[in-house]
């Protein structure tokens, strides 16, 4: 069928769906009363989850994601209500149970994990009576419930659980955290599973963990998934069927291969052309960015609720909205409200653009260097922890050039953020440490740096919330930073305030708003302005985007380059997503227990050979249907990592990854630390790649050429193997 039906689920029989599914939803819409009006935040939304099916929900914040989660379970706040339509669970209608059928629902039927698991645990209550009580809520008696608590955390992959029960939820790491959460919501064994983001934040390889878990445990309990993210390479592995939201509407809907492979509606398109791949480099692509914002609830009133921010719109698109075209897809049927379907893929690219002049014409020009902008030697820092030392960071030595951007990768732990503070003199190194800037020593504590050097090294937070003042507004909180990096006084501040905010993109009508006004790309714009605000020569950019939209995302990674590249600035950059540090990077280094295991150009890091331990890593990250990397070797499966980052006093002997290596030696492993072996490039520091390992780089290359299945063991040259029973952790 290639029209408009009379509504969008006119394709199947509702009644029988009900029955049928695991989820119905039909003609859904929801207000919230905000300043004494209703606004609507859904407006007929439907859609359907079939039983044992995975169903994906994008769209960026505020889109009405998380509100058609809270609507499914009746947990909408005191001023949302639904206006219309139909919410059915396993053949029940939602609206219509009283209080305590609405809680046997919940106890029994359908469960939901959040995104942050910290805020779901109770942090004064141990695991094991936190997830007892989830079998109790479902008729388990007591003793029994302990049992099946033992028996669940087991399922979910935690090692040792007798230790966990016993543990509090501050006691463990993040990814845990959310087995926990995971083992809470399936104790009842619920026919529908609602994941409202729940592996944002967490490293790649615990990113991986859970969402195999999720997958595992669906196919062994024929649970139904509603998958909430932003994430649309997690959706493109996760899901069968993906809906696209957009200001409270579906947009667009399908099999998630025919949506990612050929889109329909100029939105999906725009989010898909918004995220990293690894063809796109900062120097050879722009990424694509999607203009404007989300309109107001309840704001638009005619037309298409996208044309505002569409390439491709015209006084069609503004007068008449589209109705939800059906057209058949190699997978099934595929929805788009689009009245120009046909060749939404067609969309025009944005305008290329450059950074207007952050200084003007009078500022400087980058300056260029043969020796390093930053040099840190023999960088070390040891903390106590339970009366244990603990090395964060040791025997680190880097070198960063002006105008260079140098990725730091390496799970929760590594030491990323710790290594990032002692370059920024928030913390004090070991003995023996050393840092240089422009070829002069650096003072260890910031408290003894000139202001030459404080303004040199900037930062720009994961959280801009934590970063920025919420009482001041933002042409306060730029102006303090000019006026303590700067000679400007005066009309002359606000000469520079001017340039530096359009420098970021950010609107002069924000000047006078306070942060907590702000949408988070907008607050994340403010940080970066003000840490450009003294001219700095070193920025470290510590997840910088992970809490944000991809399309929000893409324009901060845009900018960023566009500074670059005018101001010769050098970045540290953090990440967890090694899709952006591909595309943002010229070196990576990969960190492990506060060990340098690799570093290196960014297109030999990740083409190879690699460490064992960047190995996994790339392996674990989730890639979209078509992205040219996923024919790459490191690709082709995932290397399951036995156990955790050992704890304070646990430090391994030997190669510090011996312990979770899934191509140990032997021995050797365990009693020599490796030496650093050249992997290719030039003997200088910046373009040499090294890996710290005992396997011969040869091999390493031989071995990560060769073809794996997901669950095949990974012999190394000693032929020790992955066993799957060593990865229970």
């Amino acid at each position: 069928m290639n029209g408009p039906p009379p509504s969008s689920f006119a394709a199947f029989d509702v009644s029988k769906s009900d029955r049928t599914d695991a989820l119905t939803v039909v003609g859904l819409t929801v207000t919230y009363r905000i300043r004494g009006r209703d606004r609507e935040v859904l407006q007929d939304v439907s859609f359907r989850v079939r039983r044992g099916e995975a169903y994906g929900l994008v769209g960026e914040s505020g889109c009405g994601k998380s509100t058609v989660a809270m609507a499914t379970l009746r947990y909408l706040p005191r001023n949302g209500k639904v206006k219309a339509g139909k919410i059915v669970i396993a053949g029940e209608e939602v609206q219509k149970l009283g209080a305590d059928a609405l809680r046997s629902m919940r106890a029994t039927t359908v469960s939901m994990v959040y995104q942050d698991p910290g805020r779901a645990l109770n942090p004064s209550l141990t695991i094991a009576r936190q997830v007892s009580e989830a079998f109790e809520a479902a008729g388990v008696a007591p003793e029994e419930a302990l049992q099946r608590t033992l028996e669940m955390l087991e399922r979910v992959r935690i090692a040792a659980p007798e230790r966990v029960m016993d543990s509090y939820p501050h006691q463990l790491s993040g990814g845990m955290q959310q087995r926990v959460v995971i083992a809470m919501a399936l104790a009842s064994n619920p026919v529908l599973l609602i994941l409202d983001e729940p592996t944002t934040g967490l490293d790649a390889t615990v990113e991986a963990e859970v969402l195999d878990l999720v997958a595992q445990l669906r196919e062994e309990l024929g649970t139904a998934v509603l998958f909430i993210s932003h994430n649309l390479a997690v959706i493109g592995r996760m899901c069968e069927r993906v809906g696209v939201l957009y200001a409270g509407k579906l947009v667009e809907e399908g099999a998630t291969q025919d949506v990612f492979a050929r889109p329909r509606h100029p939105y999906t398109v725009g989010l898909l052309r918004c995220l990293p791949t690894a063809e796109r480099s900062r120097d050879s692509e722009r990424l694509d960015t999607i203009a404007g914002g989300l309109p107001l609830p309840g704001s638009v009133t005619q037309g298409c609720i996208y044309a505002e921010r569409c390439r491709l719109a015209d006084e069609r698109c503004r007068r008449d909205a589209p109705p939800p075209y059906r057209l058949g897809a190699a997978h099934g049927d595929q929805m788009a409200r689009c009245h120009y379907h046909e060749r939404a893929i067609e969309l025009p690219h944005a305008a290329s653009s450059v950074a207007p002049a952050l200084f003007g014409s009078s500022g400087a020009p980058p300056r260029a260097s043969s020796s390093p902008v930053l040099r840190a030697r023999n960088l070390s820092k040891t903390f106590h922890v339970a009366g244990a030392p603990l090395r964060a960071v040791d025997d680190v030595s880097l070198d960063l050039a002006s105008g260079e951007t140098l990725g730091l990768v390496g799970e929760s732990g590594s030491g990323k953020t710790t290594l990032a503070r002692l370059m920024l003199g928030l913390l004090a190194p070991d003995a023996g440490s050393a840092l240089e800037l422009d070829g002069a020593p650096l003072a260890a504590r910031v408290t003894r740096r000139s202001d030459e050097q404080l303004k040199s090294l900037q930062i720009v937070f994961q959280n801009p919330d934590s970063a920025l003042n919420r009482a001041h507004s933002v042409k306060r909180l730029i102006g303090r930073a000019l006026a303590r990096f700067t000679a400007l006084r005066g009309p002359a501040i606000d000469e520079r305030l001017g340039t530096l905010t359009a420098a970021v993109r950010l609107p002069e009508r924000y000047l006078d708003a306070r942060s907590r006004q702000l949408s988070g790309g907008l607050k994340q714009r403010v940080a970066i302005a003000r840490a450009f605000a003294g001219e700095p020569r070193v920025v470290v950019c510590d997840e910088p985007t992970s809490s944000l939209d991809v399309s929000v995302q893409a324009a901060i990674l845009n900018l960023l380059a566009d500074l670059q590249r005018e101001r010769g600035v050098s970045y540290v950059f953090i990440s967890h997503d090694l899709h952006v540090v591909r595309y943002v990077s010229d070196r990576i280094a990969v960190l492990y227990l506060g060990r340098l295991l690799e570093i290196g150009p960014a297109a030999a890091v990740f083409d190879g050979p690699q460490h064992p331990y960047t190995e996994a890593l790339l392996s674990a990250v989730p890639t979209l249907p078509g992205d040219g990397a996923s024919g790459e070797p490191h690709r082709r499966a995932r290397i399951r990592l036995a156990g955790e980052l050992p704890g304070p006093g646990a430090m391994p002997s030997g190669c510090v990854f011996h312990t979770r290596c899934p191509r140990k030696l032997g021995a050797i492993c365990e009693q020599q630390d490796p030496p650093f072996l050249e992997a290719g490039g030039a003997a200088d520091p910046t373009s040499a790649h090294r890996i710290r390992c005992h396997i011969p780089v040869a091999t390493l290359r031989a071995l990560q050429s060769e073809p794996r299945d997901d669950n095949a063991a990974h012999p190394t040259n000693g032929g020790d193997t992955d066993d799957t029973s060593r990865n229970a952790g």
